[in-house]
């Protein structure tokens, strides 16, 4: 049996826009994205246990290298590559460059998803209900302080903004 024969067409949304694409039954979201020119979302540990290929699909946070491409057929999914508005960064992007929320950046994107996520949530989370939501994400230069702070920051704004 060649891909072919195991390959489906698939519609869904990605950052809002349609997407109509053919992927094999093996293709995991990760690499349906990178074919897409989304490279946010990453690989890393393979077993969905890093957080690095966090996306959100229907608005709840997958991984990405866990979840077969032809499962999101029908379905919205956020990458985040999508959370800016109209070339402005989104108030959790903002909050982690002001922090200095990370080092390297591979894990960034996957904790910048968890956030958007948790405070759409839970707009006014504790320190304790931070670290439970983003305990799924490794961040290996060990950046977690800024992080913290990064998420207080955009939840703040966040309810400044609704505020206003």
């Amino acid at each position: 049996m060649d891909a072919s024969e195991t390959a489906r067409t698939i519609r869904f949304t990605l950052n809002g826009r349609p997407v109509t694409t053919t992927v094999e039954s093996h293709l995991d979201l990760v690499d349906l994205l990178r074919r897409l020119d989304h490279f946010g979302a990453r690989e890393s540990c393979g077993q969905g246990l890093c957080g690095c290929c966090t996306v959100l699909v229907d608005g709840v946070a997958m991984s990405g290298c866990l979840t077969l491409a032809q499962l999101v057929d029908g379905r919205r999914v956020d990458a985040v590559e999508g959370l800016d508005r109209g070339g402005a960064l989104s108030p959790v992007q903002q909050a982690f460059i002001d922090e200095g929320a990370f080092q390297c950046g591979f894990c960034t994107p996957g904790f910048v998803l968890m956030t958007h996520q948790l405070l759409e949530r839970n707009p006014n989370p504790s320190e304790g209900e931070i670290r439970d939501f983003l305990a799924g994400n490794l961040c290996r230069c060990a950046a977690y302080p800024e992080i913290i702070r990064a998420v207080k920051s955009a939840a703040s704004r966040m309810r400044a903004s609704a505020a206003a």
